[in-house]
């Protein structure tokens, strides 16, 4: 089994997640912990770093969808970043794109975060 790590930082009001390695079936919870903590502390602004990230599976994929509902009803969103050719072609091939913003960089979807509240 591959690493998988997620780091936690804020930049400015937002929490970003950066993930590290394989996102698969022994790693998903490890992503749904993070997302619960974030979502329990009442911090809705998530951006997900996935520019370290090498591989996703469907467990993973599933718990994006898991919670981008709650985060959403909650005022919040989940945007994604920085992803690789690869990972990206898999989030596309869900359809992904049309229930996301998946966005070039974290500056981009601080960006996109302050356009949505105007």
């Amino acid at each position: 089994m591959k690493n998988f790590k997620i780091n936690h930082k804020e930049v400015q009001t937002y929490d970003v997640l950066e993930l590290f390695g394989e996102l698969d079936a022994h790693t998903a919870s490890q992503l749904e912990d993070s997302l619960k903590k974030l979502i329990d502390q009442d911090k809705h602004h998530i951006i997900v770093n996935c520019e370290e990230l090498d591989y996703i599976a469907s467990a993973g994929l599933g718990v994006f969808m898991a919670y981008i509902e709650d985060v959403r009803s909650l005022g919040g969103d989940i945007k994604l970043t920085n992803m690789n050719p690869k990972v990206y072609n898999v989030f596309d091939l869900l359809g992904f794109p049309s229930l996301y913003d998946i966005l070039d960089n974290e500056k981009k979807a601080i960006e996109q975060f302050e356009n949505d509240e105007a």
